[in-house]
């Protein structure tokens, strides 16, 4: 188990102080880093050019200096994001990739403050048609020599298939993961699991997939033991803050699979094989489902998690609803509708990364696991 620990608490140094883990990378290599707002960006061009891709996902933060920016109803990721580029924090980025399928995210590629020049290309929503994988090779194209510029590297369509390999090593790693400490809850509390997958956010892929690798082989010399708690499925955008994985692991919650944009969705499945590096990364985009930015007339997300829960034998499903998020909030009363009627237990949280007390959320899950 000691060696266990050492790995978890390298995760959870590296999730909770991004800022050592690439540093450490930028004196290594001598290249630097390029953020990646949420929640979907090619980092797979990024990392081809030589340079570490790093998530943006805001924080525990309280804000101010953001409102002069950022009407109030503005989602508290974006809040966050906003304050801690004003305070400096992410200068450290040689250029800052956008993605903009909600209207917020279009709102802060054009309000970005800090001093890395920002990169924009747009998902299409129409997305099961022909004409959509050529649009986004195209804006993957033109974002490819864009970075060449700014970074002054050539991007090889070689070197992107080769960065294309090793994502997805690291997604079917983590797939293996997410899988294997379901059977383990008494060894990956909630809190640890959330860490193991945050840290991807800001490593190079393949000292990640090393680093769980060797988790997960420690863990299997582990005996399995039964799980008195409940299981449970979480769905949303983020799980954060912290303290309210540490309040689902006080009233024995295991989360043994997640539809969390910051989590699985990010490796629920492969880019695709083929020739061409930019369609392969387009054709990812195309086969992608379940979330509320990747726009599918079929709504197949309540599907979608009650295979989760029958696979996971779960407990029930708890839903992550990111305080202001337009369409998270549109999809919810499609898939609650969903579950109900498959007779799912499903708990309803507002996540806000500004909240300073937990004493309600604490008096909601505890009421919940009663119940179930």
């Amino acid at each position: 188990m000691n060696r266990i620990n050492d790995l978890i608490n390298e995760f959870i140094s590296i999730s909770t102080n991004p800022q050592a883990e690439i540093t450490s990378f930028i004196e290594s290599t001598g290249r630097g880093a390029v953020g990646v707002m949420p929640a979907y960006s090619p980092e797979e061009i990024i990392h081809a050019a030589g340079f570490l891709p790093v998530g943006i996902w805001g924080g525990q933060k309280s804000i101010s200096k953001a409102r002069a920016y950022l009407p109030p109803f503005t989602c508290s990721i974006m809040q966050s994001v906003m304050e801690l580029q004003l305070e400096g924090a992410y200068d450290i980025l040689k250029a800052v990739v956008f993605s903009v399928p909600c209207d917020t995210l279009k709102c802060m590629s054009q309000k970005w403050k800090g001093s890395s020049p920002v990169l924009v290309f747009t998902h299409p929503q129409n997305r099961k048609i022909k004409a959509a994988s050529k649009f986004l090779e195209a804006e993957y194209r033109i974002l490819r020599d864009k970075l060449e510029e700014i970074l002054g590297v050539e991007i090889s369509e070689l070197a992107i298939q080769n960065s294309i390999k090793i994502y997805n090593d690291n997604r079917r790693t983590m797939r293996d993961f997410t899988n294997l400490v379901a059977d383990y809850p008494h060894i990956i509390d909630p809190a640890t699991r959330h860490a193991v997958i945050k840290a991807r956010w800001f490593m190079e892929k393949s000292r990640h997939t090393a680093l769980v690798r060797e988790l997960m082989s420690e863990i299997r010399k582990q005996p399995m033991k039964p799980w008195k708690g409940k299981r449970a499925v979480l769905t949303g955008i983020t799980a954060e803050p912290d303290e309210i994985l540490q309040i689902f692991k006080e009233y024995g919650f295991a989360v043994v699979a997640d539809d969390l944009a910051q989590e699985s969705r990010q490796f629920r499945i492969d880019v695709p094989e083929g020739n061409d590096p930019f369609e392969r990364i387009a054709g990812w985009w195309l086969e992608f489902d379940g979330c509320c930015l990747a726009t599918n007339p079929l709504k197949p997300r309540g599907a979608m998690l009650i295979e989760m829960v029958g696979k996971y034998k779960a407990d029930a499903v708890i839903v992550c609803m990111m305080k202001f998020c337009d369409p998270e909030e549109f999809d919810y009363p499609i898939y609650h509708a969903q579950l109900e009627k498959a007779g799912i237990r499903n708990l309803y949280l507002e996540i806000d990364q500004e909240t300073a007390s937990f004493e309600q959320m604490k008096t909601r899950v505890q009421s919940f696991r009663e119940i179930l």
